[in-house]
């Protein structure tokens, strides 16, 4: 079943899935080097599942709660997850590449370590999220809420930010040379002096000594 995500990065298709797992339940299901590929999950029950380095590839998940489920080292290798449930869920050195999300949930989620490049969360509500040490070079955060959330060390060198609300927002640390002054909202956000520096010279002010 191929499943087409208009707003995918690039205009890429969702990759086809070959299998279909449906209404499964999955509650505090051990994913412990679990290998999923190409799988279609509808309705699955992930709700505090938890496991470590579990590889999925060119799944779709739709409507699956991975509400308060914990995943360590795992991989979700260029997966979409649409009306998907992130509440108080935690993903701890894991590799999100490529992957799309499309009207899901994410308060108190919580994103340590890991490459979540290339993966698109526009218009994503992260008020409520926290990343930290995340690898996020070139994610799709156009129109993204932000306000309040924290984004403490991250890397988002080349992402998509315009529209993006960041105010009161936590990014010291960050990466946020992506980010246009005058294409997101920063008011009240908390950054370090060297990311003070980064947004005067994107507001062309000439920074000396």
């Amino acid at each position: 079943m191929l499943v087409r995500m208009v707003d995918r990065m690039h205009g890429r298709p969702a990759p086809p899935t070959e299998t279909t797992i449906s209404s499964a339940n999955w509650d505090s299901r051990d994913l412990t080097g679990e290998t999923h590929e190409s799988v279609l999950f509808v309705d699955v029950d992930m709700t505090e599942a938890t496991g470590t380095g579990a590889v999925f590839t060119d799944c779709t998940f739709r409507g699956v709660r991975f509400n308060a489920s914990t995943h360590t080292d795992a991989a979700f290798l260029n997966c979409t997850f649409i009306r998907c449930g992130f509440f108080d869920a935690a993903f701890t050195g894991c590799k999100l590449v490529g992957g799309l999300f499309d009207s899901c949930t994410y308060d108190l989620l919580k994103v340590k370590g890991g490459d979540w490049s290339f993966t698109g969360l526009p218009g994503a509500d992260l008020r409520r999220a926290s990343f930290t040490d995340v690898r996020m070079r070139e994610v799709d955060l156009t129109g993204a809420r932000c306000a309040g959330a924290e984004f403490r060390g991250v890397d988002l060198s080349g992402a998509s930010l315009h529209q993006a609300d960041f105010s009161g927002c936590d990014l010291r640390g960050s990466d946020i040379s992506a980010i246009d002054p005058f294409g997101a909202a920063l008011k009240g956000a908390v950054i370090d002096p060297y990311q003070a520096i980064v947004l005067a010279t994107a507001l062309g002010l000439d920074v000396r000594e």
